[in-house]
């Protein structure tokens, strides 16, 4: 299951202490449309292990600049609270699959 995140929730989601990805999108962004279901699917895949959460950047603008985040779709990787990589733009989901299991 997805989360839905924003700037007041970001913190607590990272102290949970699990893997976390974070999918930084919009509505109006046709590649992070796309992505939607891909990141869907792995957080499925991944339920038990690995955290994933949106944060709709129009909304929350606070996580996007702390990271330096300049396009979406961005998806921030978190490992004991972390940033231990990034991903800019869309993906097939053979291209992600790797950067999930890396936190593990």
């Amino acid at each position: 299951m997805v989360r839905e995140i924003t700037d007041e929730t970001f913190q607590a989601l990272l102290a949970e202490g699990k893997p976390t990805v974070i999918d930084l999108w919009a509505p109006w962004c046709g590649p992070c449309r796309m992505m939607g279901p891909v990141v869907d699917e792995l957080a499925e895949e991944f339920a038990d292990r690995v955290i994933v959460a949106k944060m709709n950047v129009d909304d929350s603008t606070e996580v996007p600049s702390l990271f330096n985040v300049m396009n979406i779709p961005t998806l921030l990787f978190f490992k004991e609270g972390k940033l231990v990589n990034r991903h800019v733009g869309a993906a097939r989901k053979a291209d992600l699959l790797p950067l999930f299991e890396a936190l593990l």
